[in-house]
Parts: structure tokens; C-alpha cells; sequence
């Protein structure tokens, strides 16, 4: 296995222990942002225009992240997002590093999931609301 699909493998991993983790407490940590330039880097080295997108959201995911603080129904959007486009150009990975990414697009799927809560439809979100209201009354 060439030293770079190491690397690229080990990256992958720190991204998935990131997003396993408590994201607020990772969040609030000086390493993230290294951990997600280190993310971006790869992508930007595989030379592959599939992949603007995810890096264009990972940038975008930097700068929501940055300084420890940030609004859990957008980056939960925005994981969901990469989440989706990681697991879409998964099959583009060489070798071991493909259950890689694809273990990562699980984890974004996943942590974004624990950020938004259950997603409901706006109809569904106005019926449940009656729903309350009846129940008071």
C-alpha cells in the first residue's frame, strides 16, 4: 500500500472519530480545524472536480466550527450534505481507503442526524402542533 492511501486512510479515520464524538466538545478544540484541513488537502490532491463540492461544504463546515460555537440545525444540514456526497463518491476511492470514506459518509449521516433531530415534513411539524393545542384546550 503507497505511504499516501496511509495517509489519506488515517485522515479518514480522525474525521470519523471527530464526528463519533461529542461535536460540541470537538468543536470547541484548536485540532479540528487542522483535522479538517487535512480532509480538504486530500480531496484538493486527488485532483478530481467530483469532489468541489465537498470541499466547498468542508470549508464552509471550517468556518461554522471555528471558535467552538456554532448553530446545530446548520451544521447538521451541512453534515448531512457532505454526508450524502461522501457516500455518492465513495465508489471513486482506490482500494482499502473506499470502506473508508464509506464509514465516513455513515458518520456524517449519522452526526447530522443527532444535530437536527427528526426531520418531519412542514405539514407533519403543522399537525403535531394542532395536535398540542387540542390537548391544552
Amino acid at each position: 500500500m503507497e505511504k499516501k492511501e496511509v495517509q489519506h486512510q488515517v485522515h479518514l479515520e480522525g474525521a470519523i472519530n471527530i464526528l463519533t464524538g461529542d461535536l460540541r466538545e470537538e468543536a470547541s478544540r484548536a485540532g479540528i480545524d487542522n483535522q479538517l484541513q487535512r480532509w480538504i488537502e486530500d480531496l484538493k490532491d486527488a485532483h478530481n472536480p467530483e469532489f468541489h463540492q465537498l470541499v466547498t461544504d468542508l470549508q464552509a463546515l471550517k468556518a461554522l466550527l471555528h471558535g467552538g460555537t456554532y448553530n446545530g440545525d446548520q451544521v447538521g444540514r451541512l453534515l448531512h450534505h457532505l454526508g450524502t456526497e461522501t457516500t455518492r463518491t465513495a465508489h471513486l476511492a482506490e482500494g482499502n481507503t473506499r470502506s473508508h470514506v464509506e464509514k465516513l459518509g455513515a458518520a456524517l449521516l449519522a452526526a447530522a442526524g443527532q444535530l437536527q433531530g427528526p426531520s418531519t415534513t412542514p405539514e407533519q411539524d403543522l399537525k403535531n402542533n394542532n395536535r398540542g393545542l387540542d390537548s391544552q384546550a
